[in-house]
């Protein structure tokens, strides 16, 4: 596969772009408490956005998860605890 930084910076300013607009919504609901915040943000940005995007992206995403190795799928669930436990001690 060829590589393109220019792809590379691309998809690394979308992502700052994401986490710079996080808290745009919120400006409707101050009532609401940080934990609030965190917990609809998290299920949203955790649940909901990761299966959207796919299902947008990847054709036929259920066959294709079907057909992952489950080695592969516990190395993925795997490394997303570990981003998530280092991200929660890091935050």
């Amino acid at each position: 596969m060829m590589s393109n930084p220019l792809l590379g910076v691309c998809f690394h300013w979308l992502g700052g772009l994401a986490s710079a607009s996080f808290y745009v919504p919120y400006k409707r609901i101050r009532r609401w408490s940080w934990e609030i915040f965190w917990l609809v943000g998290g299920f949203f940005s955790w649940v909901i956005a990761p299966w959207v995007f796919a299902g947008l992206r990847t054709e036929h995403l259920l066959d294709v998860l079907r057909s992952t190795s489950t080695s592969t799928l516990l190395w993925c669930g795997f490394w997303g605890a570990m981003w998530a436990s280092a991200a929660s001690r890091l935050g």
